[in-house]
C-alpha cells in the first residue's frame, strides 16, 4: 500500500517557485531603480549645461560643480573619526608608494567630464551629449577590459565587443549629424566623446585608492579635491590674463551638480550589489538615454531641440552598451591563459 505524504514544507524552508518569483521581483525592483538613479546623470549634465550657458564659462561652471561636491564630501568625511583618520593618512600613502600616485588623476577624469558639461550641453544638448559621452565610455571600457585595468581579468576584444565599440562611434555621428552644418560642432562633440574615453578608467583609480586608503568615501573625496584644484588653477589662470568676467546666477538649482553627482555615485555604489555590474551597467545606461531625450523635450532652452536622429542615435548607443558588456568566454588574467 502507498502513502501519500502530506505535509508541507518543513519550517524555514522556500519553495523553489516562490524563491524564483521574489528573485526575480528584487531584481526588477533593482533595475528600475538603477534606471530612475541613471537619471540623475543627465540631470546633472543639465544643470552644469545651463550654468555654463548663463555665466558663458564653461570652466567657471565646473569649479563651482567641483567647489559644491567637494564642500558636501569633506562634511561627509571628516564627521566620522574613522574616515577622518583615513583621509589624514593619505599623504603619507602616497609618499611610501602604498598609493601609487597616478591613480589620483582619476579625479581629473571627473573633472573632464564635468568640463565638458560646461562647455558643450548649451550648444549640443543634453541627449547628443550623454551619446558621445556614453559612446566614448563603451570604447573605453573595452579597451581596459583588454589591458585588465580595471581587474585581474583581461577580456579579448571579440567581434560582438569590436561591433560594440564601432557601434558607439556611429551612435555620436548619427546624433550630431543635424548640426554638422553648425561651424565647431564636431569640435565640440569630442569633448564628451574624449571625457568618456578618459572616465573608462576611472574606476580603476578609484578603487586603488579605496584600497590603499579603506574607504570608498575618501576616494571619492581625493576625486573631488584633485579635479576642484586643478580646474581652479585653469580658472585663476585665466583670471590672471584678464579672459574671466561672469556674474553668478541667483537661480539656485544651478548650483546642485556636485550634490547630483554625489548622489549618482552614492546609488549606484548601493544597487550594484544586487544586481552586478553588467546589469547595473545596463540599466544606468539606459536611465541616463531615456532620460536625456525627456530632459531635452522638457527644457530644449538648455541646448538644441531634439531631432528625431538623435532618437535613432540613443538606440544605437544603448545597443552598442549592451553589446560592448557581453563577457568574453575567454578571459586571460595577468599570469596568463585561464
Amino acid at each position: 500500500m502507498t502513502s501519500l505524504n502530506t505535509a508541507g514544507p518543513e519550517p524555514g524552508t522556500v519553495p523553489a517557485a516562490p524563491a524564483r518569483t521574489a528573485r526575480r521581483t528584487t531584481t526588477a525592483v533593482l533595475v528600475l531603480g538603477t534606471v530612475l538613479a541613471g537619471l540623475l546623470s543627465p540631470l546633472q549634465s543639465t544643470v552644469n549645461g545651463a550654468l555654463g550657458k548663463n555665466i558663458n564659462d564653461g570652466n567657471a561652471a565646473a569649479v563651482i560643480s567641483f567647489g559644491t561636491g567637494l564642500l558636501l564630501m569633506a562634511v561627509i568625511v571628516f564627521a566620522r573619526p574613522a574616515t577622518r583618520r583615513q583621509a589624514l593618512n593619505l599623504p603619507r600613502l602616497l609618499r611610501d608608494g602604498t598609493i601609487p600616485w597616478w591613480n589620483c588623476v582619476a579625479g581629473l577624469c571627473g573633472a573632464a567630464v564635468v568640463l565638458s558639461e560646461g562647455i558643450t550641453v548649451g550648444t549640443l544638448g543634453v541627449a547628443v551629449f550623454q551619446i558621445a559621452l556614453i559612446s566614448g565610455l563603451v570604447i573605453s571600457g573595452v579597451v581596459c577590459d583588454r589591458v585588465g585595468a580595471t581587474s585581474t581579468i583581461k577580456q579579448p576584444i571579440t567581434l560582438p565587443r569590436g561591433l560594440g565599440a564601432l557601434l558607439a562611434i556611429v551612435a555620436t555621428a548619427v546624433a550630431i549629424s543635424p548640426n554638422f552644418q553648425v561651424p565647431g560642432t564636431i569640435a565640440l562633440a569630442v569633448l564628451p566623446f574624449a571625457a568618456g574615453l578618459l572616465a573608462g578608467w576611472q574606476p580603476a583609480g578609484n578603487s586603488a585608492v579605496a584600497q590603499g586608503s579603506g574607504s570608498m568615501l575618501v576616494s571619492i573625496g581625493l576625486n573631488f579635491l584633485v579635479g576642484f584644484v586643478v580646474l581652479g588653477i585653469g580658472l585663476l589662470v585665466r583670471a590672471s590674463t584678464g579672459s574671466v568676467s561672469f556674474t553668478l546666477p541667483g537661480t539656485w538649482w544651478m548650483y546642485t551638480g556636485g550634490v547630483l553627482g554625489l548622489l549618482s555615485i552614492a546609488f549606484m555604489a548601493l544597487l550594484v550589489r544586487g544586481l552586478g555590474l553588467l546589469l547595473l551597467g545596463l540599466a544606468s545606461i539606459a536611465g541616463q538615454l531615456v532620460g536625456s531625450l525627456i530632459l531635452d523635450v522638457i527644457s530644449p532652452s538648455v541646448g538644441q531641440p531634439l531631432h528625431a536622429v538623435t532618437v535613432i542615435g540613443t538606440v544605437i548607443a544603448l545597443v552598442a552598451a549592451g553589446i560592448g558588456m557581453i563577457p568574453s568566454r575567454r578571459s586571460v588574467t595577468s599570469a596568463g591563459t585561464s
